[in-house]
C-alpha cells in the first residue's frame, strides 16, 4: 500500500506490477506512407494486437485520461508505475509541459500533481517554473503534498525548494482562495500548514492562519469574509456571509439562506448542488429559477470553471425529474456552450464511437461510493452527438464487434443524441469493424473520428507478427480515398494504439473540449507523425526566475 487517503485518486489500492513490455523503446517512428505496412509490436491490456506508443506519447495520454483509480482493464498502481518509470526516460522539460498541458488544457486533477511531484524528485528548478501555473487553486495544492507526503515519488519529505513552493501558495494566495483551499481532507490545508509553518507578514493573515489551525486569534484580524462568518455563527442573524457553501451547511439554515447559497455559488458549485436545492426549496420561487439557470447558461462562468463536457452530462444524468424544467433545459444549453469548439469540418466525415461492453466502465475510474455515473460510452456519445450538431451531414457508426444501426437527428440536443447513442451496444470491441463496413460499401470518405477505450481483440486475423485489424483496413480504405486522415480519440489511459502514429493518423487522448481543436487542426491542415506529443511540446514553459 502507498499510504494515501482514500478518495485522492486511488493511489491506496494495491494492484500487479505494471507490464515491463509497456516500457520498451520502438525502433520506428512510424512516420509517413511508407511505414504502413509495418507490424504490430504488443498486444493491449485486452490480448489483442496493438502499437505501442513512444514513451512521450505514453505519458500524453495517462495524463490526459488517467484520473488515477481502477479502470476496465488497468488499476491505479498500474497507472502510477507507469508514470514513475516514464519520468526516468523524459527530459524535466517535456514533463512539466505535460503538466502544464493536462491542467490547462486537458483540465485534470490528480495526474498534474502527480507529475509536479515527479518534478520534486527529478528536477526543482523546473518544479519551481511551473508550480504556480500547475498547483493553481487548493485543491491542487493538496493533492501535490498528499502525492509527496505518501512517498509514492520516492520521497516523503518536501525538501527545501518544494516547501518554499508551498509556503509561497500560502503567503501569496487571497482570503478567497484560501477559504476554498480549506475546504477537503487528507490533508486539510490546516495539516499544510503545520507542515510548512509559514510565516505570514500581514497581520490577517497572521490571524487567518492562526483561526485555520484553531490556536487563539484576534477577531478584529480576521479579514472580511471569515470575520463575517465568525459573526454569523455567532448571532445567526443578517445575511449569509459569501463563504464556501460548505462552510454553512452545518448551521440550520432555511430556505432563504439556501436561496442565497445558491445565488453566491461558484458554477461549480451550483451544477454540483442541484438537487440540494430542489430538497431544500430553493427552486419553489420562480426567481430563484431563473437565477439559478441563468447562472448554469453563463458562457464565461462555464469558461472559468474550465468544465469537462462530461461534467456537465453527469449533471444532466443525476438531476432529479421533479427539478424544474428550466434548470434541465439549461444544462442542454451549458453543454452547446461548454463544446463550441467542435469544427465545422470539410467532406466526408465519419464518427465512430465505441458502444462495447468494456465503454460501460466509469469514465474516471472506480472510486467506490463516489464513483462517476458517467461512462466511456456516454463520452464517446457525446462527443459524436457534438460533431454531429457542428457537422449535420457527417455519419455516425457506432460499433462493437460489428457496427450498430442507430437513427439520429442532428437537430436534436447534444444531450438527447448522446443518450440514444449511449442506450445501445455491449460485446467484445472489434475496432477494424467500422472500416470494413465502409469499405464493404466503398463509401467515400475525408475524415473518420474513432472514440473508444482502444482495447480491442474481436478482430480477425488477430496472428501475431501482422498489422493489426484496423490498419489492414484503413490500408484498403485509403486505396479508394488517398487523402482520408484518422484521428483516434482514446478515453482511457493506456500505453497501446490500434492505429500508427503518422502523416495521416493521428492518436489523441482525452475528454476536454480542447481534443475538439487539435482535430480541426489536424483535418485542415495535418500534423506530423507526432502531432499530439508536438502540441504539448509547443507549451510555453514559464522563464527561470
Amino acid at each position: 500500500m502507498l499510504g494515501l487517503p482514500e478518495g485522492s485518486g486511488g493511489f491506496g489500492k494495491e494492484s500487479d506490477m505494471a507490464n515491463s513490455n509497456l516500457f520498451q523503446s520502438i525502433k520506428n517512428r512510424l512516420r509517413g506512407q511508407s511505414l504502413q505496412e509495418a507490424a504490430a509490436d504488443t498486444r493491449n491490456q485486452a490480448g489483442g494486437l496493438a502499437y505501442a506508443l513512444t514513451p512521450k506519447q505514453q505519458l500524453a495520454q495517462l495524463a490526459a485520461t488517467g484520473c488515477l483509480n481502477n479502470t476496465y482493464y488497468a488499476d491505479a498502481e498500474d497507472q502510477l508505475n507507469q508514470i514513475i518509470e516514464l519520468a526516468a526516460q523524459l527530459d524535466a522539460d517535456f514533463i512539466a509541459q505535460t503538466a502544464l498541458y493536462a491542467r490547462e488544457t486537458a483540465y485534470m486533477k490528480d495526474m498534474p500533481a502527480l507529475l509536479l511531484a515527479v518534478l520534486a524528485q527529478k528536477d526543482v528548478s523546473m518544479l519551481a517554473r511551473v508550480f504556480d501555473q500547475v498547483a493553481d487553486n487548493g485543491k491542487m495544492l493538496r493533492n501535490f503534498v498528499q502525492i509527496i507526503r505518501s512517498g509514492a515519488v520516492g520521497r516523503q519529505s518536501f525538501g527545501s525548494r518544494p516547501k518554499k513552493l508551498i509556503q509561497h501558495w500560502l503567503l501569496t494566495a487571497d482570503e478567497k482562495q484560501l477559504l476554498n483551499a480549506a475546504i477537503g481532507n487528507r490533508p486539510s490545508l490546516a495539516d499544510i500548514v503545520k507542515m510548512v509553518h509559514p510565516k505570514p507578514q500581514e497581520s490577517w493573515r497572521a490571524a487567518w492562519f492562526a483561526w485555520l489551525v484553531g490556536k487563539p486569534f484576534d477577531t478584529a484580524e480576521l479579514p472580511p469574509l471569515t470575520r463575517a462568518f465568525e459573526a454569523y455563527k455567532r448571532e445567526r442573524s443578517g445575511p449569509l456571509p459569501e463563504v464556501p457553501f460548505q462552510m454553512l451547511t452545518a448551521l440550520p439554515l432555511n430556505k432563504g439562506d439556501w436561496a442565497q447559497i445558491a445565488r453566491n455559488g461558484s458554477w461549480q458549485q451550483v451544477r454540483q448542488s442541484l438537487n440540494t436545492f430542489h430538497r431544500h426549496g430553493v427552486f419553489e420561487k420562480q426567481a430563484n429559477i431563473k437565477q439559478v439557470a441563468q447562472k448554469l447558461r453563463d458562457p464565461a462562468a462555464i469558461a472559468r470553471a474550465r468544465v469537462l463536457p462530461y461534467q456537465l452530462l453527469t449533471a444532466f444524468q443525476a438531476t432529479s425529474d421533479q427539478l424544474p424544467a428550466a434548470i434541465r433545459d439549461a444544462l442542454q444549453d451549458a453543454m452547446e456552450i461548454a463544446v463550441q469548439n467542435v469544427p465545422v469540418l470539410d467532406g466526408k466525415v465519419v464518427v465512430c464511437p465505441d458502444v462495447s461492453g468494456s465503454m460501460h466502465s466509469p469514465v474516471s475510474g472506480c472510486r467506490g461510493s463516489v464513483t462517476s455515473v458517467t461512462r466511456c460510452i456516454d463520452v464517446a456519445a457525446l462527443m459524436s452527438a457534438a460533431v454531429l450538431r457542428a457537422n449535420p451531414q457527417a455519419r455516425v457508426l457506432p460499433f462493437e464487434m460489428v457496427t450498430v444501426n442507430v437513427r439520429l437527428n442532428p437537430r436534436d440536443s447534444i444531450m438527447t443524441n448522446a443518450e440514444k447513442l449511449a442506450a445501445v451496444g455491449g460485446g467484445g470491441t472489434a475496432c477494424s469493424a467500422p472500416l470494413s463496413r465502409l469499405n464493404s460499401e466503398k463509401a467515400q470518405v475525408d475524415l473518420l473520428i474513432m472514440v473508444s477505450d482502444n482495447e480491442s481483440w474481436a478482430d480477425r486475423e488477430q496472428r501475431w507478427g501482422g498489422r493489426t485489424s484496423m490498419m489492414k483496413e484503413w490500408t484498403v480504405l485509403k486505396k479508394r480515398c488517398p487523402h482520408a486522415k484518422l484521428v483516434c480519440i482514446d478515453l482511457q489511459p493506456n500505453t497501446t494504439a490500434q492505429a500508427q502514429n503518422r502523416s495521416d493518423i493521428l492518436n489523441i487522448g482525452g475528454f476536454s473540449d480542447s481534443v475538439f481543436g487539435l482535430i480541426g487542426e489536424f483535418a485542415r491542415h495535418g500534423m506530423h507523425a507526432d502531432g499530439w506529443v508536438a502540441e504539448i511540446e509547443n507549451t510555453a514553459l514559464p522563464a527561470v526566475q
